[in-house]
């Protein structure tokens, strides 16, 4: 799969590189010429990283002489390739230089990604309100814009910020949002991006089964997608859970996995990652050759970018790779260089690992104090920051400590919480399921693989068929004589010509009249329904000998009688006169019920300001279905939302209630059928409206509430048209 996927993406940038490149290199007017070289590098952004990397110096010089939307994306293209290399602190000072430009740009969804990215650095530096209201500043513009794409990028940073708190309800609530948002967002790569922020939460928080299976859900969709960048993030994440249950022979795999897509895009600093990864696995397996020599080649592709925290992480394994060789002056320069890295970073929780791992040098050199002093270090760290899960690793040495220099009270004390922590944790009781995991996607990928090469297989067949089939052809049109064939032709030609013109023309004429009528006849059909739905109504009231609510009910129905007789045989009223009839037919059915529900009907400013139009009573039946069969009345806190909105030259409408929804509605086969019946005769409205007037309108009915199945969202997709320019 990882080959056959190589393969097509390969071919697919080099067609693209070039049409870039071309482009850019014919271009003449110095703006577009500019404009090309940003496309330019936003191409390189997912295909080659280093590529990228080397324009960015390139289109921050020549963005100069422009102005400053153009200096704007200059400068984020530079801040957002930094980021991907790992160069913290020039992504942090292009961010902190972007802000200026937050009052001088109108653009919503660069404020957006601005917003997003400020909060970003508040977090890295352990900011968490500063970093919450730039957040929360992108969420309210990506809501206002109906950007799901942003929406979902920004409440996975929200969560991960929480996590940086340890508050894992809330991370966990915010990456559900960032899910769901990405789902309405319809891209996977933004998808699979979400979900590894759910992953990473699970992970930081000690449960590694879920961690990996949500993380092998990125990775599937990352591969449909086909973003190697994140291909090569999420194997090297799944290979260091494996390495942390111990299964070597899967961490070596999908670190080996990452680097090869990262080769593949030129990603030098994932490509160090894995490489450092890789040397972690070797150290596991006393392997401390192979371990050193990936480690250098590592620091070799990390200094070049200033990645400091990969660099802090490398030389945190090399630290370790020497202490067990015993050669505790080379660890020890080793941890101390890691510690340089991360104080350049502030990255407090990797500060914390590298400070238990100078403490556990110190007690193999049996310089006690030095070690108990570097180990509270450690915990005290992560008791503020972190994972605190980690603290109870470092409670085991201190247990050791202690049991060495013969405090053996203080070391049962510290054996006691290390117990009580692996009683409790579930990690190495997960290794199984976790393995298991890793194997039934690795045998899915080989089914995959197999399917793709079988349709390559198969399309090359139908190409050669094909082929045969022209030739074969073309050889029996060279028998026949020429002027026969054109005799013929000439012929068939304008006998066929005349005869489709004439037969054609009926045809038009006669689906046109049709659908006139069909849309006649229907309309006409639920006319009667209704009425004779409202005055059972009117005689349950008069059953009851209730004078008042019987005397509203009728002044209402009579206004609404009024509006459907005079409105139901046109083709299109007024949107206002719409909204009318279904705030009137709502306010009866709401008095029927004792006001057991609310609704509200809205509708943009926009249709007002152009005077829109739609078909009468199209989105009644539905009303009716949610009163009626959706027992509304039953619900607590029952609703009803109507909405009307203009979105790519369609009426978008969309009707909304929280009652016991579709499921719970079948056990009444009346109530299913009348669905139906509303449902069939909306469909045949939509589908003479598309014949008619050559659109692709739509009707989707679905749960509201999709975990409980309750509730029902119906959303209708209609043609736009206006008073003035009426589509008939």
């Amino acid at each position: 799969m990882v080959l056959l996927l190589a393969s097509t993406v390969a071919h697919a940038q080099q067609s693209r590189e070039s049409q870039l490149i071309k482009s850019y290199n014919s271009e003449t007017s110095p703006k577009k010429k500019f404009n090309r070289l940003m496309a330019l590098g936003e191409y390189y952004k997912v295909s080659n990283i280093h590529r990228a990397d080397s324009l960015r110096h390139i289109i921050l010089r020549e963005s100069r002489s422009f102005e400053d939307s153009i200096r704007f994306n200059a400068l984020f293209y530079n801040a957002e390739i930094a980021e991907m290399i790992g160069d913290q602190d020039e992504y942090f000072r292009t961010i902190l230089a972007c802000q200026p430009f937050l009052n001088k740009l109108n653009s919503d969804d660069i404020r957006t990604k601005l917003f997003r990215h400020l909060g970003h650095y508040h977090s890295s530096m352990q900011e968490y309100e500063t970093a919450d209201f730039y957040f929360n500043q992108a969420i309210k513009l990506a809501q206002k814009n109906k950007n799901n794409a942003m929406l979902a990028e920004t409440y996975s940073h929200l969560a991960l910020n929480f996590m940086s708190m340890n508050e894992k309800d809330s991370s966990l609530f915010y990456a559900a949002k960032s899910i769901n948002s990405a789902r309405r967002a319809k891209d996977k790569s933004v998808l699979s991006i979400a979900v590894n922020t759910q992953s990473r939460i699970y992970d930081f928080f000690g449960q590694i089964e879920l961690s990996v299976a949500k993380n092998l859900i990125s990775l599937q969709l990352a591969e449909e997608a086909r973003n190697i960048w994140l291909l090569a993030k999420y194997t090297r994440e799944i290979g260091r859970d494996q390495k942390l249950i111990l299964n070597l022979k899967d961490a070596e795999y999908y670190f080996r996995r990452s680097l090869g897509y990262a080769q593949q895009i030129h990603d030098e600093r994932q490509m160090g990652l894995a490489l450092t990864n890789l040397a972690a696995v070797q150290l596991d397996r006393k392997n401390f050759s192979s371990a050193i020599q990936n480690a250098n080649q590592s620091i070799k592709y990390l200094s070049n970018l200033n990645d400091f925290n990969g660099l802090g992480e490398t030389h945190n394994i090399l630290g370790m790779v020497y202490k067990e060789q015993k050669k505790y002056n080379l660890a020890s320069s080793n941890f101390n260089q890691a510690l340089v890295y991360y104080e350049s970073t502030s990255n407090k929780e990797k500060i914390a690992g590298v400070y238990h791992n100078v403490g556990t040098v110190f007690k193999e050199q049996g310089r006690y104090s030095n070690a108990l002093n570097y180990l509270n270090r450690s915990i005290e760290i992560r008791e503020q920051y972190g994972a605190k899960n980690q603290i109870y690793h470092t409670y085991r040495t201190i247990a050791d400590v202690y049991k060495d220099v013969n405090d053996i009270e203080s070391s049962l004390n510290y054996m006691e919480l290390y117990l009580n922590y692996l009683d409790s944790n579930a990690t190495l009781q997960a290794a199984t399921k976790i393995a298991e995991l890793s194997e039934s996607y690795r045998s899915e990928q080989r089914e995959r693989l197999i399917n793709s090469q079988a349709d390559s297989i198969q399309q090359q067949r139908r190409e050669r068929d094909l082929a045969s089939t022209k030739l074969e052809n073309s050889q029996l049109r060279n028998n026949f004589q020429m002027y026969i064939i054109i005799a013929f032709l000439i012929i068939i030609v304008l006998a066929g010509i005349v005869i489709f013109y004439r037969w054609n023309q009926t045809k038009i004429k006669q689906q046109q009249y049709e659908a006139e009528m069909s849309q006649t006849l229907l309309r006409t059909q639920m006319n009667p329904h209704f009425v004779f739905n409202a005055m059972s109504v009117i005689q349950s009231y008069i059953f009851e000998n209730d004078t008042v609510n019987s005397s509203k009910f009728l002044v209402n129905f009579s206004r609404l009688m009024r509006l459907i007789l005079e409105n139901s045989p046109k083709g299109h009223i007024p949107i206002t006169t719409e909204i009318e009839i279904l705030q009137k037919y709502l306010e009866m059915q709401k008095l029927r019920f004792q006001d057991r529900f609310d609704f509200d009907v809205h509708a943009d400013e926009l249709l007002f300001e152009e005077s829109a139009i739609i078909p009468p009573m199209i989105t009644q039946p539905f009303i009716e279905n949610a009163i009626e069969h959706g027992q509304l009345h039953t619900v607590e806190g029952g609703f009803i939302h109507v909405s009307f909105t203009k979105e790519n030259d369609m009426l978008q409408i969309s009707i909304i209630d929280n009652g016991i929804g579709r499921k719970g509605s079948k056990a009444n086969k009346k109530s299913s059928a009348h669905k139906s019946m509303a449902m069939d005769i909306t469909s045949q409205r939509i589908e003479n409206l598309n014949k008619k007037y050559k659109t692709e309108g739509s009707l989707l009915v679905e749960d509201y509430d999709k975990e409980l199945e309750t509730g029902t969202k119906v959303l209708i997709s209609l043609p736009y048209a206006v008073e003035s320019n009426p589509i008939n």
